[in-house]
């Protein structure tokens, strides 16, 4: 007598078979060698410029976010009008492109053309704010707003603004040492509390024999 299969017993048995025939195939990797590799060379690279050496950047993070002039910076006090005519980099910053002869710059003898300014009087109070890179519009719009008859100005020669981000450069390794140092300590710390609480749980155990 021949065995009939019904042909809905026959896709259920094919269905089954497939099931079991995919349940033991290997898995398919779908990261490429390509992929993995560019991956770790970006995480590598951003690594390193998180961890690179201070430059100018940091001088002029650190100068912006200042609200008085530093002990070593040049602050000149002048009365309007100031006597001076100012220009601009290609980087925004605001020189002295020349000091008028008898004006009230020249007579405190304290201005020289070619001198950046880094820093002028706020609006209102003492504060003084940053002007590298701020561009020429917005340091004469300061001078101009400025309440009262005086503005400060804070000026430094390219020797003194070289020889400024050279000690800015050092603040800044230093903070990232003493950074790293600290970050070190705490690693040790917390790896000797792993340790130690490894060392419980080990003693707890054997306890029970």
């Amino acid at each position: 007598m021949k065995s009939i299969i019904s042909p809905s017993l026959f896709a259920v048995l094919l269905a089954l078979l497939g099931a079991s025939c995919s349940a033991f195939s290997p898995a398919v990797s779908t990261t490429t060698p390509t992929a993995s590799a560019a991956a770790a060379k970006t995480s590598s690279s951003s690594s390193t410029t998180a961890l690179s050496m201070a430059n100018d950047n940091d001088l002029l993070r650190w100068a912006r976010s200042a609200r008085t002039a530093g002990v070593d910076d040049r602050v000149v006090e002048l009365r309007r009008p100031l006597g001076v005519v100012l220009g601009e980099d290609a980087d925004g910053n605001v020189y002295v492109e020349t000091v008028a002869a008898r004006g009230n710059a020249a007579r405190t003898g304290e201005v020289r053309e070619g001198d950046f300014v880094t820093m002028c009087s706020s609006t209102f109070g003492d504060d003084m704010w940053s002007c590298r890179g701020a561009g020429l519009s917005r340091v004469l719009s300061a001078i101009r707003l400025r309440a009262g008859p005086t503005v400060k100005l804070a000026l430094e020669s390219s020797k003194e603004g070289n020889a400024k981000a050279q000690r800015t450069a050092k603040n800044v390794q230093a903070e990232e040492a003493a950074r790293a140092n600290a970050q070190a300590k705490k690693d040790s710390l917390l790896e000797e509390l792993q340790k130690d609480e490894q060392r419980l749980k080990k003693g707890k155990f054997l306890g029970l024999f």
